[in-house]
């Protein structure tokens, strides 16, 4: 339900953990700084907080949150081990308040139905092959771009994945216009496994990792 986008940085934040039900807030207005022009930042924060919260809730949910040291969040990733139960639920316990929430939005732009209805009916599934956990989404305060913070999220939510026990991940993000965000995912270790285009001519890119073997 929304692509990752993260800017490339070079130094470490001081503090990463679970994202709690307290920071549902800060996680929604981070993402729609960081993604002031995408689909689901349009439906408004209180789509974008109901959006987090499913993830907070939920048991195959692996998240991360970067605080600085006000405690105020920076950062925020969050996926799951297992993309299409975890999106099955998230319809059954926020399919009225997510639609409530999205409301506004429609009405100011009724067109927005159809790319809302396809997003609900996301499972986490692409048109190319692919296995394991799903990453979701990831996002760093654009005033704190060079800082490390993106490379230290994605690293720690890999490492959560993995000691669930899982060896495979991947995520999706645009292939053009979007230069460093897909360096970024290459220099961390994150394969090319194809491209493909969504509705409207978007072509994005899927990124894979695999745990090493053994």
């Amino acid at each position: 339900m929304s692509y990752p986008g993260v800017r490339e940085s070079d130094t470490a934040c001081p503090d990463v953990g679970a994202l709690r039900s307290d920071d549902v807030v800060a996680a929604a207005r981070l993402h729609a700084r960081s993604f002031s022009r995408f689909f689901l930042t349009s439906l408004g924060e209180r789509f974008l907080r109901e959006f987090y919260r499913g993830f907070v809730e939920d048991p195959a949910a692996v998240t991360m949150v970067a605080r600085d040291a006000a405690g105020a969040v920076v950062g925020v990733v969050v996926g799951t081990v297992v993309p299409d139960q975890f999106f099955r639920r998230m319809l059954r316990r926020q399919l009225g308040p997510l639609l409530v929430a999205s409301l506004l939005a429609v009405l100011r732009r009724p067109t927005a139905v159809v790319r809302l209805l396809r997003g609900l009916r996301y499972r986490g599934g692409l048109p190319i092959l692919v296995r394991g956990a799903l990453l979701s989404s990831i996002c760093v305060d654009p005033d704190l771009e060079a800082s490390g913070i993106g490379r230290q999220l994605l690293g720690a939510w890999w490492s959560a994945v993995q000691a669930r026990g899982g060896t495979h991940a991947y995520l999706s993000t645009d292939a053009d216009g979007n230069d460093r965000v897909n360096r970024f995912y290459q220099r961390a270790g994150w394969e090319l496994l194809g491209s493909y285009r969504v509705s409207g001519g978007r072509r994005m890119n899927c990124y894979g990792i695999s745990a090493p073997s053994g």
